[in-house]
């Protein structure tokens, strides 16, 4: 396993700005997520999230959105891993009736790399 996915509906209750903008901390909280979701599955621990080398807001998230976090390990040291982020949204409303469409292909909103510990003895 060298990547994982989750997704979600985006609540209009996370918006917080005009336009049913969502804050960026949103995409941050769902890497957490999908990052602490890949360190379980490679290395049988949540790991440490140690930071972000880079984050890049690319396009909006609104409330009303299906989104995709992916978490892919781009290199694993002793204890160091080294995740690649993107969160994509799938589906966004069409106006304000619900009615909404798919996405094709997906609008990337959100782009990271991030590094993660994994505990020498597996405790923190």
């Amino acid at each position: 396993m060298n990547s994982a996915v989750h997704r979600r509906y985006v609540a209009f209750s996370d918006a917080h700005y005009a336009g049913n903008l969502v804050d960026g901390a949103y995409a941050l909280k769902l890497f957490g997520d999908v990052g602490t979701n890949l360190s379980i599955e490679l290395d049988g621990h949540e790991g440490l999230f140690a930071g972000y080398s880079s984050v890049q807001f690319l396009a909006p998230i609104r409330g009303g959105d299906v989104v995709e976090a992916e978490a892919t390990l781009v290199k694993k040291g002793n204890r160091s891993r080294t995740v690649d982020f993107e969160l994509r949204v799938l589906c966004r409303g069409s106006d304000d009736t619900g009615r909404a469409h798919v996405l094709q292909p997906p609008l990337v909103a959100v782009r990271a790399r991030g590094t993660a510990v994994i505990p020498a003895d597996g405790t923190e």
